[in-house]
């Protein structure tokens, strides 16, 4: 049985998609814009952006009851592959011990043009 995740905690979806989905012990977000969910602002550095989008992948966890500590897969989607150590930078703060299994893509385009999209599969 699958459960809707939602939280105001979170950027709501700008498609028809579910912020996250738990089913099976598992919770699976959907891509996670640097987007503050409070002003609907996104910062133009790329160590701001990836902090934000995780930032709003944890609170979709938290809100199926589930955290980043229990994330077992990243996917993060990436505008240009020159971030990748600024995006490593500020992924190490969020995964200092055990982190999950990752993937980092280039992508032509991403959503409104920012520079990283993260998704995340967690245990609940």
């Amino acid at each position: 049985m699958k459960k809707i995740i939602s939280t105001t905690e979170a950027p709501g979806a700008i498609g028809p998609y579910s912020q996250g989905i738990a089913a099976n012990g598992f919770v699976y977000t959907s891509g996670q814009l640097p987007i503050d969910y409070k002003t609907g602002e996104m910062p133009d550095d790329i160590a701001k952006q990836t902090e934000l989008s995780l930032q709003n992948v944890d609170a979709i966890l938290k809100a199926a009851g589930s955290s980043l500590d229990k994330a077992v897969k990243m996917t993060v989607f990436v505008k240009d592959m020159n971030d990748f150590n600024a995006i490593n930078e500020v992924y190490a703060k969020f995964f200092v011990n055990d982190p999950p299994a990752r993937s980092l893509v280039q992508v032509a385009r991403l959503p409104r043009d920012v520079g990283i999209e993260i998704e995340c599969v967690a245990l609940q």
